[in-house]
């Protein structure tokens, strides 16, 4: 099965053709003031016509609340929801149910034991994104372009599809899935900074060199 790429934090169309034209399976749009990459509900809505139908399109929400999903569910039409902040296993379940999309939950990991904490949001979830935790000094809870130990997920997540995050670029995503090829569950991989020549600016170049280097 080829790796699933998922290019995450677009704000542009040039980004957006950029990762079509490389080949990217999700495009992710981030709701998150405080985050570089965040775009309106407006912005989000026009940057995803271009790809509907050919990338699945992700919102990243960080604890939002109802009325925010409901907007975002029915103003972009996401194919996914992606959770970035602290939703409880419940809240997943919430959401998942108000969306009516799958969901991913993104969990960060900094030892083994982050994994086996989560187990907890596998049955309220369709898929885990495994991320860097952020730095105690981090003002956003992904995105920070720092990597963990890959070898934490070698016996995978209890047989939920996961894909991983944190610190990937052209360089050495395709160590990171050699490493995790053969790891059950193991879908794909998603990357923001590690293809950006600046704080939410995405490189065409680097989109295409990552998705290139993914699938090899």
């Amino acid at each position: 099965m080829s790796t699933i790429v998922k290019i995450c934090g677009l704000k542009s169309a040039e980004a957006v053709a950029a990762a079509l034209a490389a080949g990217a399976d999700m495009i992710g749009f981030v709701f998150f003031p405080k985050s570089p990459r965040h775009v309106s509900l407006d912005e989000a809505a026009a940057l995803a016509a271009a790809a509907r139908g050919r990338a699945e399109i992700v919102a990243l929400t960080v604890d939002a609340d109802d009325a925010a999903i409901a907007a975002i569910r029915d103003g972009l039409r996401p194919d996914w929801f992606q959770l970035h902040g602290k939703e409880t296993p419940e809240r997943v379940a919430a959401v998942r149910q108000l969306a009516g999309t799958q969901v991913m939950k993104a969990i960060g990991v900094a030892e083994a034991a982050d994994v086996a904490r989560n187990v907890s949001y596998a049955p309220v979830v369709d898929r885990l994104l495994f991320d860097a935790k952020p730095p105690r000094d981090a003002a956003l809870p992904g995105g920070n372009g720092v990597t963990f130990d890959w070898d934490i997920l070698a016996a995978g997540a209890g047989g939920k599809p996961f894909m991983l995050s944190g610190g990937l670029d052209p360089d050495n995503v395709g160590a990171a899935v050699r490493r995790l090829a053969d790891v059950p569950g193991f879908l794909g991989v998603d990357v923001s900074s590690g293809v950006e020549r600046g704080p939410g600016e995405k490189d065409a170049g680097r989109i295409a060199a990552f998705v290139a280097a993914a699938r090899l």
